[in-house]
């Protein structure tokens, strides 16, 4: 009966157990409570629903050089961010393909990994900007589930990430997450240069693909942290990491098969 009793216990414990707030990041921007954060994202999607209505009657706004300068912003801090995790990874010798906790402590390579989550967390707050541009250049074919559902949930969970788990195995989902927004907003800052630029810009369809490899790769590497045993790693944030990742993978998935494949099959039968 004790056996069956340390046995439940260490379930719950791995399963079941949320790490407590990390104090390295108490007094940080927006880090001491999600009530803040929730409200931004809450106010996301109030701007997404009354954004249209407002521009319905009017011209769509168009400032390329201050789009394209936005995007150069973002191609930085995406590179920032990106070279931050792999590089910290690296020198610290994480486990690439083990169980990989997060470093606690004030060394420099541990406040640089928090740092750099912490940095991943507001660049997502930054890309709210994405769906405003949509909507005042009333590009509103733009505004899909996918894309609000994507940008206005990711603020709060990577909150979660940045003041829970600053680090340890998910540095392989900010590092490469952001690694693909890299080429996604260098797409973008191109395609901002005008129609002389945007003719050559072929690789459109080829950043989904990297998202959806990306989303795969995520998934197993959390699957794969979620079955080791024993692993300091809590297993309640990899197991969200595979359902919420999931749910990114099925829709961007589906957005490739509708916006190519099936309209790349529907041009060839209509040539025929």
């Amino acid at each position: 009966m004790k056996n069956s009793t340390m046995f439940f216990d260490v379930a719950y414990q791995e399963l079941a157990f949320f790490p407590e707030a990390d104090p390295r990041t108490d007094e940080w921007l927006l880090m001491d409570s999600p009530g803040v954060v929730l409200a931004i994202c809450g106010l996301y999607y109030l701007v997404v629903w009354k954004g249209p209505q407002w521009m319905e009657h009017r011209k769509p706004f168009e400032f390329p050089r201050l789009l394209f300068w936005y995007n150069v912003l973002l191609v930085c801090l995406s590179f920032f961010i990106s070279y931050e995790f792999f590089g910290v990874a690296y020198q610290d010798n994480y486990a690439l393909f083990g169980c990989q906790p997060v470093v606690t402590g004030n060394s420099p390579l541990a406040m640089r990994m928090t740092k750099i989550a912490w940095w991943y967390f507001f660049s997502k707050i930054i890309e709210f900007m994405d769906s405003v541009i949509f909507i005042l250049r009333k590009k509103n074919n733009q505004l899909s589930f996918l894309h609000v559902y994507h940008h206005g949930t990711m603020p709060f969970f990577c909150w979660i990430s940045a003041r829970y788990v600053p680090g340890g195995a998910k540095f392989v989902a900010g590092g490469l997450n952001s690694a693909i927004h890299v080429m996604m907003y260098s797409y973008y800052a191109l395609a901002a240069m005008g129609p002389e630029i945007q003719k050559y810009l072929w690789w459109k369809k080829h950043i989904t693909k990297l998202q959806i490899i990306q989303f795969s790769i995520v998934i197993l590497h959390s699957l794969r942290g979620l079955f080791l045993r024993p692993c300091a790693f809590p297993k309640l944030v990899n197991l969200f990491v595979v359902c919420y990742t999931g749910t990114f993978l099925s829709l961007f998935a589906n957005f490739y098969h509708t916006e190519y494949l099936k309209k790349r099959r529907q041009l060839k039968e209509h040539r025929q």
